[in-house]
């Protein structure tokens, strides 16, 4: 059954993050400070390595990869939303290689920025707070 909640866009802020920093973390630091608690983001740039993980539904856990090399970011879309109340980032990642190959994933910690242009748009309503899901094992948007 899907759950919907009505929200308004309420801000949105562009900025870029330093080169080094790790992606996730630098962004959730960012939600956290604004007291962001429903909202979404958006971003392009490169990576001076990648950490990504794909999440095996038969054994109900993340397998990671580790690119240790430069990548171009050619989409990163995610959402912010509230676990164990603290703002969480949920974000998926497209990176190229200098081929044009592209892996792809869930962004994970261990992500080194070299340049990154973020878009953040914060939403005004009731915030989705994550919860442990029975049926797929995830932390999962809970009514």
């Amino acid at each position: 059954m899907a759950q919907l909640k009505e929200v308004k866009s309420t801000e949105i802020v562009m900025g870029r993050l330093g080169c080094g920093s790790d992606l996730l973390e630098e962004l959730t630091k960012i939600a956290a400070a604004r007291g962001i608690r429903l909202g979404r983001i958006e971003a392009i740039g490169a990576v001076q390595k990648a950490r990504v993980g794909f999440y095996d539904q038969q054994k109900r856990e993340y397998q990671f990869h580790l690119f240790d090399w430069p990548l171009e970011i050619t989409n990163l879309i995610g959402n912010i939303s509230l676990k164990d109340g603290n703002a969480f980032i949920h974000a998926h990642v497209t990176l190229a290689d200098k081929d044009g190959k592209c892996y792809g994933g869930h962004l994970a910690a261990g992500t080194n920025v070299f340049a990154c242009e973020f878009i953040l748009e914060t939403f005004d309503g009731p915030a989705f707070n994550r919860r442990p899901d029975e049926e797929t094992g995830l932390p999962l948007w809970s009514a």
